[in-house]
């Protein structure tokens, strides 16, 4: 019996499905100033799309790849940032204040 033997399923990556494709279309058509933020794959995630309303609400998702997210963000005229190289906006990190100070669910 090996002592560090992962269950069957356990470290997989789980991929992006049509249902992340139909979270971030929804969340989009109902928000104003959308902006895309790319974040790459990691050890443990496929790559995300962090999408960023005017007012800094903000909602994650998985993509297949960045040309993906490029893509989602072109069909909607949506500008598309790399995480890595700009950082998240400055009213992203002030909704998470206030949600926190409001007792919210972020």
């Amino acid at each position: 019996m090996g002592l560090f033997r992962r269950k069957s399923g356990q470290g997989q990556v789980r991929s992006a499905s049509k249902a992340d494709t139909s979270h971030l279309d929804e969340w989009a058509s109902t928000r104003q100033g959308v902006e895309a933020y790319v974040e790459p794959r990691t050890n443990v995630t496929e790559a995300t799309v962090v999408l960023v309303a005017h007012d800094g609400e903000w909602t994650r998702r998985r993509i297949p790849n960045f040309e993906a997210a490029r893509d989602f963000a072109r069909k909607r005229s949506m500008p598309l940032y790399e995480v890595e190289r700009v950082g998240y906006p400055k009213r992203m990190r002030e909704y998470q204040e206030r949600q926190k100070r409001e007792g919210g669910s972020r």
